[in-house]
């Protein structure tokens, strides 16, 4: 199978991103994550309330409008709150300090991180990235966050490590949704080192030059913008460096439906509906799903070997 080959549908030439954006990528895929933030050139400035105001990283333009604020932060999963997608009403509960990440498991120095902390010692940048949910809608945020790789590197990775698991946060008082004993609580996602170590994978601390509200996943989420949107860990307590594949919270609910590793890909229908088109939030427009989510220059090479794994849905 090959992963970088561009089809015609994929996304009207009005939409595609300028060359002069996008030359080099391939180039630069092995060890990127930091050398990006170093080539914008420019600092992170303070605000007033410490949260700072980071130079965006243009190598990532969506080649898509930016979703209003109101859309991307009235309209949200987050299961721990409620399954119905006005879930920021409640989520306002959610106490955001003091919180810590602890970050362990196969790693050298294990550390709890405050957020304060990372935002004192991270490559803070803004990247505008698409997101693309498993439901078949799409919305792309400006994200204020740092490479996943930063944080990897301040802890030392040993080498018996494969995977990433992320557990995000379970706070019965708070948090309606945990009563419901069926799920899998608390909620889990993985990926490969490989696929932590790109440079796309990016942990979220701000959307819209602000810092991240409880909905979107307050104070810390992970992204990584070619895969399905569930595989995003909101509201992160606990990122783990283990040797063995982690289960996530939807493949241990529904495996028929929901894998691993959840790439996005346009041929390949959920086993309930079709993932050929996406409703863009905010206009409704409907348009073209693209495989990987646009983003096949970056990530295509980390599959290259795994045809027969379930790479898709």
């Amino acid at each position: 199978m090959v992963f970088f080959k561009r089809r015609g549908w994929e996304i009207p030439e009005r939409e595609v991103t300028p060359e002069s954006l996008v030359f080099g990528r391939r180039a630069a895929l092995k060890g990127a994550a930091l050398a990006g933030t170093a080539a914008i050139g420019l600092p992170s400035l303070a605000r007033a309330d410490g949260f700072p105001t980071p130079a965006r990283n243009t190598r990532y333009e969506p080649g898509r409008a930016v979703t209003g604020e109101r859309e991307a932060t009235t309209y949200n999963n987050f299961y721990e709150f409620g399954t119905d997608k006005g879930i920021y009403r409640p989520a306002q509960k959610l106490p955001l300090q003091p919180w810590t990440v602890k970050v362990d498991g196969l790693v050298d120095r294990p550390r709890e991180f405050s957020v304060d902390d990372l935002l004192r010692s991270m490559p803070i940048e803004e990247r505008v990235y698409r997101l693309r949910c498993v439901e078949a809608w799409s919305m792309v945020v400006p994200w204020t966050g740092f490479p996943l790789s930063a944080m990897l590197s301040a802890v030392g990775v040993q080498s018996g490590a494969k995977y990433v698991r992320f557990e995000t946060a379970a706070l019965p008082a708070v948090m309606p949704g945990l009563r419901q004993s069926w799920y899998p609580w608390p909620y889990v996602e993985g990926c490969t080192l490989e696929e932590a170590g790109n440079e796309l994978s990016f942990l979220v601390v701000g959307a819209y030059g602000k810092p991240l509200l409880p909905q979107n996943g307050a104070p810390i989420r992970f992204h990584q913008p070619w895969k399905y949107g569930f595989k995003a860990g909101k509201s992160l307590a606990r990122i783990s460096l283990v040797a063995e594949r982690p289960k996530s919270f939807w493949e241990a609910i529904q495996p028929q439906e929901y894998g691993f590793w959840a790439n996005i890909n346009p041929e390949v229908p959920h086993p309930r509906w079709s993932q050929a088109s996406e409703r863009v939030l905010g206009t409704g427009e409907r348009v073209p799903t693209q495989l990987f989510n646009g983003y096949g220059e970056f990530v295509g090479g980390l599959y290259a070997n795994l045809q027969r794994e379930r790479l898709w849905g």
